[in-house]
């Protein structure tokens, strides 16, 4: 492991609730980890713990094989070797472009700094405009420029909280992609801080979910969204409502039954015996619910949230549960109107109920 962290924890002095309680995770070199989770779940404590901006009450960090924090040792941020790009960017208005990405560099030669400046700028596509100060530059660039000053002392691990938040939604999802890729070219190691699973999902090789400073489950974005380790992460990690299901086998063939339709020898899905008389719930998400003209189960129309390509239905069944299902928006059904739906889905997402 690159990063590792170790039953680790974090209190502040007059809590009682640890605001990081006994997380572990780790991550290989060049890998990118996201910590997703709501406000306040302590996600951008547990950065600034690795940082060196907090001090740890449990457990330990250890970053390129060396321990940087225990309780009883806390190696100073500036010998972490760890880059940060903030929220704001924390770009120095009065300086250049490149006079912003050389701030770190001051200990090199003036030669060897110009020609690591040049090196970044162009792994983030800013050479054009080195010489241009920040004010002149959208905010995707600015965040460029931050991530630039951040990757040029070439630092173990680069830590980012929330640092596309500050922009417009559409250009938040398409440069999480130009970042992940920035990053996979220059074999960094990095951990991201966002409360936008789209982001975390655009960026990441390792995907945490944080909820009160606990840490539900540490693993692939895919792993996370088809096999949640908790209710709470299936229910952070994608749009989707708990309908109650029965599990039963039938000459070794399982089925499940549930009041939007049967689903018979899914790919993923526990045993009956895994519930009292195979009686649980399974999360039904919207992609899991296709529009079937022909299904005899049929929903009304109660909502219809126009996306473009699609529309987001919210569909009421006869029993008054409500089911979301995305539609092609060729379909524009009125609301009130009744249409029919079908369950397709392979991996089977079922939790006792409550």
């Amino acid at each position: 492991m690159y990063l590792e962290i170790q039953n680790l924890s974090v209190r502040y002095a007059g809590q009682d609730t640890p605001a990081v309680a006994s997380v572990s995770l780790g991550l290989m070199p060049g890998e990118i980890g996201v910590l997703l989770g709501p406000s306040g779940c302590g996600k951008t404590t547990l950065l600034r713990a690795i940082a060196g901006l907090e001090g740890v009450s449990q457990g330990q960090i250890r970053l390129a094989e060396r321990v940087v924090a225990t309780p009883e040792l806390s190696l100073p941020p500036q010998q972490r070797r760890v880059g940060m790009v903030f929220q704001d960017y924390a770009l120095f208005p009065h300086l250049t472009v490149a006079q912003n990405v050389a701030y770190g560099l001051q200990a090199l030669p003036a030669a060897q700094r110009d020609q690591r400046v040049a090196q970044v700028l162009e792994l983030v596509d800013l050479s054009s405009v080195a010489q241009t100060y920040p004010h002149a530059l959208s905010g995707g660039q600015q965040q460029r420029v931050a991530l630039a000053r951040a990757l040029a002392p070439q630092p173990d691990l680069l830590l980012l909280d929330e640092p596309f938040s500050n922009l417009d939604v559409e250009l938040r999802q398409r440069l999480a992609d130009d970042v992940r890729q920035i990053l996979k070219r220059a074999h960094t190691t990095a951990l991201m801080v966002t409360h936008d699973q789209h982001e975390a999902f655009a960026m990441a090789d390792m995907v945490g979910v944080m909820q009160s400073g606990h840490l539900h489950q540490w693993d692939t974005p895919y792993v996370t969204y088809h096999r949640p380790g908790s209710r709470f992460v299936a229910e952070f990690v994608g749009r989707g409502v708990w309908v109650p299901a029965v599990l039963t086998t039938n000459d070794g063939q399982l089925r499940v039954q549930t009041p939007v339709g049967a689903l018979s020898d899914p790919q993923e899905c526990p045993l009956p015996d895994a519930y009292p008389a195979g009686q649980c719930e399974v999360l039904v998400r919207a992609d899991d619910v296709v529009y079937d003209p022909a299904s005899s189960v049929r929903a009304r129309i109660v909502r219809k949230d126009f996306q473009g390509a699609d529309f987001l239905y919210t569909l009421e069944l006869e029993a008054g549960l409500q089911v979301l299902a995305w539609v092609p928006s060729h379909h524009n059904h009125e609301l009130g109107e009744h249409i029919g739906i079908r369950l397709e889905m392979d991996h089977v997402v079922t939790f006792a109920t409550p």
